[in-house]
């Protein structure tokens, strides 16, 4: 029988869960809990008892099954990163009602490769649908239901034209301070520069980057526009009369006006 824990907050779903699953016959619930904290301890205590056993050695697990929404400060994402930290590819099932930009975010850059399947709630609502995709994560299969992969997708496409993916980690948190309203030596004490033309430089970086000295010579203007950029959340080119675009969908430039 395939050894799995549950990580469920919903305290009806949970137990009815777990009694479904063991009803299939195939599986054993080990464990369940209500959070991504208590899963990944679960999974520490389990490696202290294998102490001194190979490293392949699981802590008794053969899989896992977890909401990404969860009660605590770990989502199930999060959870599941910090597991397979210490235990590689441990098999997890992910499934989730919620719609949610950051998860998907957080997925696609947690590295999660195999031994894993992302399904949608709805779409697998019985323990029967949830048996092969525990059985498949737990040889090393993966699979995303169609719906999440899109969306997915379409956050990476997102964050590809995000402005600030363009700018290295001091020129991000000097733009969102510039946003702010900060003054050059407001950003510079926060940052802790020991030189505040630091800040200067930085900024010039960021107008380079995102092609405000191209037709603006006035820093001025160059700030405003950074802080523009910044607050829509896309790039926005103006033209030498002062006519803004921004790209469509399809990656052409039209003409915009906030």
């Amino acid at each position: 029988m395939l050894r799995v824990m549950v990580v469920e907050d919903n305290e009806k779903l949970r137990p009815a869960l777990v009694e479904g699953l063991k009803e299939g016959g195939s599986v054993d619930i080990v464990h369940s809990c209500t959070s991504g904290e208590a899963a990944f301890e679960y999974c520490l205590a389990g490696g202290e008892k294998n102490s001194g056993a190979a490293e392949t050695e699981d802590p008794g697990l053969q899989a896992i099954l977890m909401d990404v929404q969860l009660a605590g400060g770990m989502n199930g994402i999060e959870a599941a990163v910090a597991i397979r930290k210490e235990f590689p590819r441990m098999p997890v099932v992910f499934y989730s009602i919620q719609d949610d930009d950051e998860y998907y975010r957080q997925f696609r850059n947690s590295g999660i490769l195999s031994h894993y399947a992302y399904v949608r709630k709805s779409n697998y609502l019985l323990p029967s649908m949830i048996v092969p995709l525990l059985t498949d994560a737990a040889v090393g299969r993966s699979f995303i239901d169609p719906e999440i992969e899109s969306r997915v997708q379409e956050v990476s496409h997102q964050d590809a034209r995000s402005p600030l993916e363009l700018l290295e980690p001091n020129e991000r948190k000097t733009a969102i301070m510039l946003a702010a309203g900060l003054s050059n030596r407001q950003i510079a004490d926060r940052m802790g520069f020991r030189d505040k033309r630091s800040v200067a430089r930085i900024n010039g970086q960021i107008y380079a980057a995102w092609g405000l000295n191209e037709n603006s010579d006035d820093e001025k203007v160059a700030r405003t526009r950074a802080a523009m950029i910044v607050s829509q959340g896309r790039l926005i080119q103006w033209d030498d009369d002062g006519t803004a675009h921004v790209q469509d969908s399809q990656g052409d430039w039209t003409e915009w006006s906030p």
